[in-house]
């Protein structure tokens, strides 16, 4: 496997499945299977999740809610993603560790890296909610320095598109992919991978990102393997 410790970011968006809102339970046990295939390779497996398929904190702010309470709303609803990833993957027989950054001992462990690196370690899939537990840092910037912290291999994006393009595929049909792209080059094409925080996180600790279609069943497996699927962002 061309990875062994993997961070796996995950949209809030993408658990809709196709509802308007909430979590998908199809949606859900696709991506415990998608899952379980990698751990079974032996990958040590932590996931950040987002929370805009419950509650969007900067539209909150947007209709004149206060951003930083919108925004802890928002760590909240990326809690309630956590468990219900928990309790997918467990019904498929995986160990898992939900880890917080916001104390709720009654569903939670606090975020301790000690401790997440021991699960992964065991072979725990490890799935860290609330964000960075404060307010102003995306879910992006979460999972990024998670990654930095617990000396993940790659970030791995999982989105509905398969890879980075040089225009908006959805609306510009002649938009090509790239296979790989410095972080230099993305930055100086004014590309979308991640917010400028995560992204800058990610370069300066030479920690390689993949987008990816985190839909088409056997990408997740094919990145760990060393295949070439998605956009790989590195130096």
């Amino acid at each position: 496997m061309k990875y062994k410790r993997i961070l796996l970011k995950l949209s809030g968006e993408a658990l809709m499945g196709e509802r308007q809102y909430g979590i998908d339970p199809t949606r859900l046990a696709e991506y415990a299977d998608e899952i379980k295939k990698v751990q079974e390779r032996g990958v040590e497996i932590a996931i950040v999740i987002g929370g805009g398929n419950i509650f969007r904190g900067v539209a909150g702010a947007s209709n004149g809610m206060d951003r930083v309470q919108g925004d802890y709303m928002g760590m909240l609803a990326t809690v309630i993603n956590g468990m219900a990833l928990q309790g997918a993957l467990e019904d498929k027989g995986m160990k898992t560790r939900l880890q917080t950054a916001l104390k709720m001992e009654s569903i939670a462990e606090p975020y301790i890296k000690r401790r997440a690196d021991r699960h992964l370690e065991k072979g725990r899939i490890v799935i860290f909610g609330a964000g960075t537990g404060n307010p102003y840092f995306t879910t992006d910037t979460a999972a990024v320095l998670r990654g930095v912290e617990i000396n993940a291999d790659v970030i791995l994006k999982g989105t509905r598109v398969d890879g980075v393009y040089t225009a908006d595929p959805e609306k510009d049909p002649s938009a090509t992919k790239f296979n790989y792209i410095s972080f230099e080059d993305v930055l100086k094409k004014g590309l979308n991978v991640m917010d400028t925080t995560a992204f800058t996180l990610s370069q300066e600790n030479k920690l390689p990102i993949v987008i990816f279609d985190m839909n088409k069943e056997g990408n997740l497996l094919k990145i760990c393997e060393g295949q070439n699927v998605g956009t790989e962002v590195n130096i």
